[in-house]
């Protein structure tokens, strides 16, 4: 059993200025949050290969509810999440938790 975090981005104003800063610069903060284990991210489509209803998709696995909330609000957490307006152009992104039973 784990719990995934997944955020959903909508089209920003210049896809490639928010492809770069993510990989770049947001991602080396993400990947410093406690617990993090697995994770993901990238271009979405639908499944025809078409514009998909989110631009980007990131999704990132703790091992517990309570393990997700102690990284967003770690400081290193903290300063993953102040880092999003400085890319996601095209507004807030969706969030969902999904409490996954895996198997």
């Amino acid at each position: 059993m784990s719990t995934k975090l997944v955020v959903m981005y909508p089209k920003p104003k210049d896809p490639a200025a928010f492809d770069s800063y993510f990989r770049g610069t947001h991602m080396p903060l993400v990947r410093k949050m406690p617990g993090l284990g697995a994770h993901s991210f990238g271009p979405s489509t639908g499944p025809d290969g078409g514009e998909g209803a989110y631009f980007w998709i990131f999704v990132g696995t703790f091992e517990s509810p309570d393990a997700l909330g102690a990284a967003l609000s770690s400081p290193e957490g903290q300063t993953a999440v102040a880092d999003i307006p400085n890319y996601s152009t095209g507004g807030d992104p969706t969030i969902a938790v999904i409490d996954a039973t895996e198997g």
